[in-house]
């Protein structure tokens, strides 16, 4: 059974839990970037999705660029051969290339994100 990591750090993070069980995906889900470098240690993950928030002067300011530069960094050390999907509200994605120069991401979609486009997604 594959692994499936859900950082859910707001309210627009789609619940695709059915699905992912429809699937055949163990989904462990996280609130924090903190907690999912925590779980990458102990059980690498074969999928990630979570969202992206640019940083516009805040505590991401400088060194990182948004809320996922650290778990990224991380998950090429632990889990390298994750396929990570990053969603991004409309006013965020124009800031996702950014990201993408920086990581391999499997996937960038815009929220809100249906079911099936997911499902597409996580077809093998």
């Amino acid at each position: 059974m594959s692994l499936l990591y859900s950082i859910i750090e707001s309210p627009a993070h789609p619940d695709f839990s059915a699905l992912y069980r429809e699937l055949g995906l163990q989904e462990v889900r996280l609130t924090s970037q903190r907690k999912a470098i925590a779980h990458l240690k102990k059980a690498p993950p074969d999928w990630v999705v979570a969202e992206f928030f640019y940083g516009y002067g805040n505590n991401y300011a400088g060194v990182n660029l948004s809320n996922l530069d650290v778990f990224l960094h991380s998950q090429r050390k632990y889990a390298p051969h994750a396929r990570v999907i990053v969603l991004a509200t409309p006013g965020e994605v124009a800031h996702v290339d950014k990201l993408a120069a920086l990581f391999d991401l499997y996937a960038i979609e815009r929220l809100p994100l249906a079911r099936d486009r997911m499902r597409e997604l996580l077809r093998p």
